[in-house]
């Protein structure tokens, strides 16, 4: 239990740490920017390369931690859309906006500093598998759902709009530099090159400062966002997130065996509140910006009590 709160009180201190500075004008809204900014396009990414071109990914298999965290993630999506849909008397590309915000996790600015404060770099492993396609599964059927969204409006299918969608979809994933991180990571393993130590003493100090600032950068990130409307199916939603995803993900990848620290990083990840990328997709798609704002804020406040009762069960668990 100590160690449980030590990890609990340094990831949710660091956020709202970061929030305060905002808030009370500490620092200035320019300088959250920035900070995501620097955390988003140079520390993550060369964190993830970094863990990809050294860890030890033995007997790790992708296929079965994929199957244990988007089997959930394809099931609770088709739930919050048609929940949305037909309990909140949304259109259906509103319900794109509930289904991503139930299921995706803030694995980047959340997800990693967790997983290294809990689990270390046996546990990152097992994260990496997760974030390799956990942005570019989420864009594409956010893409792909709004074009059919679009077409079914209009009573018929839209000339090249699915050549157009994948045009974009591509051009999305070669303009993230997670991915981008992911990428090079793997290219880099695979050729069989190690790190020389004079890029490993320019990385590794960056990489180290990738999860406390992308805590605190989250943080400051949340005075972006208000409470509007769609309170209620904000709520539904982030139960949805907070509860019923880790809770499938859990029982998934026990039925199907993943070793325990497997099921305790998949849980852990599938606990993580909303990421930020679903308010994106809400502007990019023009409607649901206030629904997944509101889920934003609720998820992210009432993830310090889900993610403290998770990491309590999975530790008692599995250690």
């Amino acid at each position: 239990m100590p160690e449980t709160l030590s990890i609990v009180v340094s990831i949710f201190g660091l956020i709202g740490l970061g929030y305060l500075s905002a808030r009370t004008g500490l620092l200035p809204a320019s300088a959250g920017d920035g900070l995501s900014a620097f955390v988003f396009t140079l520390a993550i990414p060369l964190l993830l390369f970094d863990t990809l071109a050294t860890a030890d990914f033995h007997g790790v298999s992708p296929w079965r931690v994929w199957v244990a965290y988007f089997l959930p993630f394809a099931a609770l999506w088709a739930v919050g859309h048609v929940m949305v849909r037909r309990l909140f008397a949304r259109d259906a590309r509103a319900g794109i906006v509930a289904g991503a915000a139930s299921v995706y996790s803030n694995t980047v600015l959340l997800g990693i500093p967790i997983i290294q404060a809990a689990y270390g770099e046996e546990g990152m492993v097992f994260l990496i598998v997760i974030v390799a396609i956990h942005t570019p599964v989420m864009l594409l059927a956010s893409i792909l759902l709004n074009e059919w969204a679009l077409a079914a409006g209009e009573g018929a299918a839209r000339a090249g709009s699915r050549m157009d969608a994948m045009r974009r979809f591509g051009m999305l994933l070669l303009a993230n530099p997670i991915f981008l991180g992911v990428a090079v990571g793997m290219l880099w393993r695979l050729a069989g090159f190690g790190i020389p130590f004079v890029l490993a003493a320019i990385i590794e100090p960056l990489a180290r400062s990738a999860g406390p600032l992308a805590l605190f950068a989250s943080g400051m990130a949340l005075m972006k966002f208000g409470m509007a409307r769609q309170i209620n199916p904000a709520i539904a939603i982030s139960a949805l997130k907070l509860l019923v995803m880790p809770a499938l993900v859990f029982l998934v990848a026990h039925a199907i065996g993943l070793p325990p620290l497997g099921i305790a990083v998949v849980t852990l990840t599938a606990a993580c509140p909303t990421g930020v990328n679903v308010f994106l997709i809400a502007s990019r798609i023009g409607t649901g910006e206030a629904l997944a704002s509101n889920v934003l804020l609720i998820s992210t406040a009432a993830g310090v009590a889900s993610v403290t009762l998770w990491l309590i069960a999975v530790k008692a668990t599995f250690g």
